[in-house]
C-alpha cells in the first residue's frame, strides 16, 4: 500500500487515531461507499482490511508519535477521527474537520471548552487519587451518530 498521508495534500481523506478507536469498521464502510482513502495510524500493528483505499501507518511507541504524524498529515481536506481532545485541537488549527468516536464534531467554537474540561477532570482525578468513573459506555446511538457525522463531513469536503 502506498503512502497517502502527506503526499496527497488537498485530497479528501480520513485519518484515524486508531489505538483506542471503537469505530474503525464504520470508518471503512463510509470510506468505501464514498471512495475516500482512509489511513489508520497507531503505535502498534493493527489488522486492517486489505483494500486499496486503506493504509496502515505504524509509528514508534514514543509519546504522541501517532498524534504528531496525524497533525503533520492533516489539512483542510482531511477528516480526523479521534477521541483525544488535545489532538483534535491541534488538527483544527491545521484546518481539518475533526469528529469524535461518538460522532460529535470538535469545532473551533467548542474545542476551548473541551480542553478546559479535560484539564479540570485531570485535576479532579489527581485529587481523588486516580479514582474515576471513566467515559460513558459506547452506545449504539454513538455508532449511528458517528456514521452520519462522517458521511456529512465528507459530503461537505467533496463540495469544496
Amino acid at each position: 500500500m502506498g503512502h497517502l498521508g502527506t503526499s496527497e495534500v488537498g485530497t479528501v481523506r480520513i485519518l484515524v487515531d486508531a489505538d483506542a478507536c471503537p469505530v474503525k469498521d464504520e470508518a471503512y464502510k463510509v470510506a468505501w461507499r464514498r471512495k475516500v482513502p482512509v489511513t489508520i495510524v497507531s503505535n502498534a500493528w493493527l489488522r486492517v482490511p486489505d483494500h486499496a483505499l486503506v493504509e496502515r501507518v505504524v509509528v514508534s511507541d514514543k509519546f504522541d508519535a501517532a498524534d504528531d504524524w496525524i497533525v503533520e498529515a492533516a489539512d483542510g481536506a482531511t477528516v480526523v477521527i479521534t477521541g483525544d481532545i488535545l489532538l483534535a485541537d491541534r488538527c483544527l488549527k491545521k484546518g481539518a474537520t475533526v469528529i469524535g468516536h461518538n460522532g460529535k464534531p470538535f469545532t473551533p467554537e467548542s474545542i476551548g471548552g473541551a480542553v478546559a474540561t479535560r484539564a479540570i477532570m485531570a485535576d479532579l482525578r489527581v485529587a481523588a487519587d486516580g479514582i474515576t468513573g471513566g467515559p460513558a459506555p459506547f452506545a449504539k446511538s454513538d455508532r449511528s451518530r458517528f456514521l452520519q457525522a462522517l458521511d456529512e463531513a465528507l459530503v461537505r469536503l467533496e463540495r469544496k
